[in-house]
């Protein structure tokens, strides 16, 4: 099982505040490594997305590495299927970066 949540973001500086984007889904499937699965070996990777102002990940980077390449690689290719509802600078949709934590778990989530 695999969480992945939108949190935070920047773009421009402007006399306006911003409205964040918001997932369109509160979560996303990601795919556990099998290898690491098997193991049980758990871990987290926080992202940083690129969220164009029609709400497409168009670029995401690993912030902080799980340590592991199998769940660093699993959780960018999540990422990049991610949806969201355009961050806003008044009436304007915008492009902004925002962090994502992924974990890996084979505890359910509450």
């Amino acid at each position: 099982m695999c969480a992945l949540l939108a949190s935070g973001m920047w773009g421009c500086s402007g006399d306006q505040e911003i409205e964040s984007p918001s997932p369109l889904s509160a979560s996303v499937l990601i795919d556990y490594p099998l290898d690491l699965w098997d193991q049980g070996i758990e871990g987290s990777s926080v992202l940083k997305v690129r969220v164009t102002d029609l709400g497409d990940v168009d670029s995401v980077v690993v912030m902080e590495s799980s340590g592991f390449v199998s769940f660093d690689s699993s959780a960018v290719r999540g990422a990049r299927t991610l949806r969201f509802s355009p961050a806003r600078r008044g009436d304007k949709r915008i492009e902004v970066w925002a962090n994502v934590p992924v974990h890996f778990s084979k505890r359910p989530r509450p």
